[in-house]
């Protein structure tokens, strides 16, 4: 192959490349114009079906948000009917974040069933941690859930 043809080659390459990033810009862009980050802000902080909510605004590649990971995917699970766990990765969108007013990552805060924020944390935060903190704020869930 001669030079000239892979310099060609790589050129090439680099100019795909470089429109995968513009798309990919403009299309967040776009979202974040039609309301996208604040809508995603909104929808954290309201009420539904009126049970409380846990939010975590971290990063998929920050290292205390890789070791929450597991934990918010668990109690999501494990905690759907008593609470709802939502995570904004604020790398990804920082606009996202705004509206929250974090200083660091991880930042978990808790919302009541109306919406009200009865309590933020920085830093990581485990299971066991989340758990006694919504028993702090008078959220008991040592029994199963009430059938109705």
């Amino acid at each position: 192959m001669s030079r000239a043809l892979r310099v060609g080659v790589i050129a090439l390459v680099v100019l795909a490349l470089a429109g995968v990033i513009v798309l990919k810009r403009s299309r967040s862009e776009a979202v974040i114009a039609e309301g996208g980050a604040a809508s995603v802000a909104a929808a954290a902080q309201a009420p539904r079906d009126r049970l409380p909510k846990l939010i975590d605004l971290g990063a998929n590649a920050c290292i205390p948000c890789k070791k929450m990971k597991p934990i918010l995917d668990e109690l999501r699970v494990s905690h759907a009917e008593r609470f709802e766990v939502v995570f904004i990765d604020v790398w990804q969108d920082p606009s996202a974040a705004e509206p929250f007013g974090i200083r660091l990552i991880p930042t978990q805060i808790f919302y009541g069933p109306d919406g009200e924020e009865l309590f933020r944390h920085e830093g990581f935060f485990s299971r066991e941690d989340i758990l006694a903190k919504w028993g702090e704020l008078g959220f008991r869930w040592d029994a199963p859930a009430a059938q109705g």
